[in-house]
């Protein structure tokens, strides 16, 4: 079977990411100013996606927020993730995507997210062997986790804006889980 037809597609939407082992399975996700890092571990087999909104993470005295929307947090959660499934920090291998300037007059949040990942990959010690930044049109995406192979499509015009509508949309903020421990 090649990777073209892979059987299972799994698709990332903006605050999630996701770790795989399958040599065919696909991550797929749409970005705009958008950010998506997509790292592996070539000798474990493993590799993975995130998908984030807002560079660093959230102000403490921004009363909360999402903190999924926010690089910090699913690079994290993406290199935890990897580690669980058997990968070992020293091999991990970074491609990086996204952050284009999807709206003249906005501030280019798109580039900050970029430079933030990067400078997050450099400084945690993990190798950036490939990355498709900035722009002014979005990008479809498609990372073959095991293999490490990567696939842009540039969005047209109309096809930005959709995306861009989607990203400025709010991200519903999750409860947290009732628990049933109680401390003494």
């Amino acid at each position: 079977m090649t990777e073209d037809s892979a059987v299972r597609r799994v698709h990332i939407i903006q605050g999630e990411f996701k770790v795989l082992n399958d040599p065919n399975a696909v991550l797929s996700t749409i970005l705009g100013s958008c950010v998506a890092a997509c790292l592996r571990d070539p000798i474990a087999g493993v590799g993975g996606m995130n998908h984030f909104l807002l560079p660093g993470s959230a102000n403490p005295g921004s009363g909360g927020g999402d903190a999924t929307r926010y690089g910090v947090h699913l690079m994290e959660l993406l290199i935890n993730g990897l580690l669980k499934q058997g990968a070992r920090r020293e091999r991990l291998e970074a491609k990086v995507f996204g952050g284009a300037k999807t709206i003249a007059t906005f501030s280019n949040v798109g580039e900050q997210n970029a430079a933030f990942a990067m400078q997050f990959l450099r400084d945690e010690g993990i190798k950036v062997v490939g990355s498709s930044t900035g722009g002014e049109h979005g990008r479809k995406l498609e990372f073959w986790p095991v293999s490490g192979r990567a696939r842009q499509y540039p969005l047209t015009g109309a096809e930005t804006q959709k995306t861009v509508a989607l990203e400025q949309r709010p991200v519903p903020v999750s409860k947290p889980v009732e628990s049933s421990i109680e401390f003494f």
